[in-house]
């Protein structure tokens, strides 16, 4: 084993630990701008592992990951994941349960409405899912999780494979929390994926600022928001309690940007770590995917990297902190 690698396995005593966050698409590659299928006993082997095993990271938060779905291979890819990346320490979230259908959609599975979290040695019931992860080579102290309403109404999007616009309706999302073990004492991270749905999205992130409060600090937050550029920062530093639709809020925040009065609430100090972007993978000129910290200097990260790899419609973003 090189120094490099005994640092990464035990980033605790480096003080420098690697985050990273990655939109799988389901672990499928791009071919022509559609995503391929997984056949089944892809093994450890398989572009979904292999490019997640190739961030390194130490605390890695996953989106659209499926659980026992046959296009990508009927693989627990969270559990693979983990065990790919040397990551002992996991929790897999299952949005919504339900069969992927070949030609989109979903059949759902009335036997599991809500929120499951799966683990390390949890076999589970055999019922598909699609969900996110959050995997860690820390110690964890405490786990959380919480489930995202959808929003109520569709909305048109441009999905992989397909032409023009397609009206989606939204699904049920997750949150998942963890207190680690670092070397300079307990910090939150928190994994996300966020609705598609202008608005309701704002509302989803101010509901896990709320959600995680009592948490210690820094926090960290990763995931794909569905949110460009600044705007997951300016929301979380928005004041007080979240009320009225996200469009009132936008109405309201450029009000207050624009009239700058003295007694307008100082920002509540989250900051975000990595400006580059992220979507679409073949040539990012977007960020939906995001690191955002409180509790954190500035200049504390560090250089933010978005490799490329052989599977997803997005690129992963990977940074390193002192924590």
């Amino acid at each position: 084993m090189t120094p490099s690698e005994t640092a990464h396995n035990d980033p605790s005593r480096s003080g420098r630990v690697r985050f990273a966050t990655f939109n799988v698409l389901h672990g499928r590659p791009m071919a022509d701008g559609r995503p391929v299928s997984v056949p089944a006993g892809s093994g450890p082997e398989a572009p979904f592992v292999r490019a997640v095993v190739s961030l390194d990271a130490d605390v890695l938060a996953l989106q659209e990951l499926d659980r026992l779905q046959e296009r990508s291979g009927g693989v627990d890819q969270a559990s693979a994941a983990a065990a790919g990346s040397g990551a002992p320490y996991w929790r897999y979230a299952s949005a919504f349960h339900g069969v992927a259908k070949a030609a989109g959609g979903w059949v759902p599975e009335p036997s599991e409405p809500g929120l499951r979290v799966y683990g390390p040695g949890d076999v589970g019931d055999g019922v598909p899912s699609h969900g996110i992860a959050l995997l860690s080579r820390l110690p964890v102290r405490h786990w959380r999780a919480r489930r995202l309403s959808p929003a109520p109404v569709p909305m048109p999007l441009r999905t992989p494979g397909r032409r023009g616009l397609t009206a989606s309706r939204d699904q049920p999302r997750a949150a998942l929390a963890a207190v680690l073990e670092g070397s300079r004492g307990p910090f939150t991270v928190v994994a996300l994926h966020l609705s598609f749905v202008p608005g309701w999205n704002i509302r989803q992130l101010l509901t896990v600022r709320a959600w995680i409060a009592d948490l210690p600090r820094p926090q960290v937050l990763l995931g794909d928001f569905n949110l460009p550029g600044a705007l997951p920062r300016a929301v979380l530093a928005a004041p007080g309690p979240f009320r009225g639709s996200g469009l009132q809020w936008t109405r309201r925040t450029r009000r207050t940007r624009r009239n700058r009065r003295g007694d307008t609430p100082p920002p509540r100090g989250w900051r975000d770590l990595a400006r580059t972007p992220t979507y679409p993978a073949h040539r990012p000129l977007v960020q939906l995917d995001h690191v955002l910290a409180i509790g954190l200097s500035a200049g504390a990260a560090g250089a933010a990297h978005t490799p490329n790899t052989a599977i997803s419609d997005h690129r992963p973003l990977a940074l390193e902190l002192p924590l």
